[in-house]
């Protein structure tokens, strides 16, 4: 079973790292194909040109097709002339592509599992982050022994965990996301980890494809409400 070290706790100690979660063979082709999926989710695909039909302008024939001694020429917008229409050129297009629940599953766990095997994961003890602190941040994460020099890191946090977001965006080379917003890109492209407990616990379940606590007390709630809302029609 691996284990991570904590840092920011006031007596050296070690967690327990989840065997399914962070215990699983690497699979390239499906990390690979994940990230792509990832990568192209977030292109926009707003790029854009004209075609030859689309530019103004062209509509007379620039000479008569006889007797100039130059090129038969139709429009002043064909391909070949400046400021005419663009061949093959882009469209907005939706790059996106579908992969399947299960798989990316498995190259979460695959990603977390690099990490756990590296050594470069670590847990984050956010209490001594009372309030913002960037100086406090880069102490923490220098004193990091595992880390590679000069290495991105990743830090994931829980939603509640404001102050310690805002310690640690400003640093270089250091990106701040929630673990909802993992994904298989970001573990990759970074070179080490550093998780908070809370956050641990529900990357673990995202991981292994089971629910948060926080999100089965909320289907709870928005179950109870419509029961509630369906009773009160029916006594109307």
């Amino acid at each position: 079973m691996a284990d991570a070290q904590v840092l920011g706790a006031a007596k050296t100690k070690k967690v327990k790292l989840d065997d399914v979660a962070f215990g699983a063979r690497f699979n390239g082709p499906l990390v690979h194909e994940s990230v792509r999926a990832e990568l192209n989710a977030r292109r926009k695909g707003t790029a854009s040109t004209k075609t030859r039909a689309e530019v103004r302008g062209g509509g007379a024939k620039p000479w008569r097709q006889k007797g100039t001694g130059r090129a038969r020429a139709g429009s002043s917008r064909s391909p070949i002339w400046t400021g005419g229409g663009i061949t093959f050129g882009p469209k907005p297009r939706n790059y996106t592509f579908k992969v399947n629940r299960k798989e990316r599953r498995a190259a979460l766990r695959s990603a977390l599992s690099v990490h756990a095997e590296r050594g470069t994961i670590a847990i984050l003890d956010p209490s001594p982050f009372t309030a913002p602190s960037t100086k406090q941040a880069h102490e923490l994460i220098e004193s990091w022994p595992a880390r590679p020099n000069g290495g991105s890191v990743l830090v994931v946090l829980s939603d509640d965990q404001v102050d310690v977001a805002l310690s640690f965006r400003n640093l270089a080379r250091v990106s701040v996301l929630r673990a909802d917003e993992v994904g298989v890109a970001d573990l990759v492209g970074a070179a080490s980890l550093l998780v908070s407990e809370d956050a641990l616990s529900d990357l673990t379940l995202r991981a292994k494809g089971e629910k948060s606590t926080a999100a089965d007390a909320a289907g709870t709630d928005e179950e109870a409400e419509t029961e509630a809302v369906s009773e009160a029609g029916e006594e109307e």
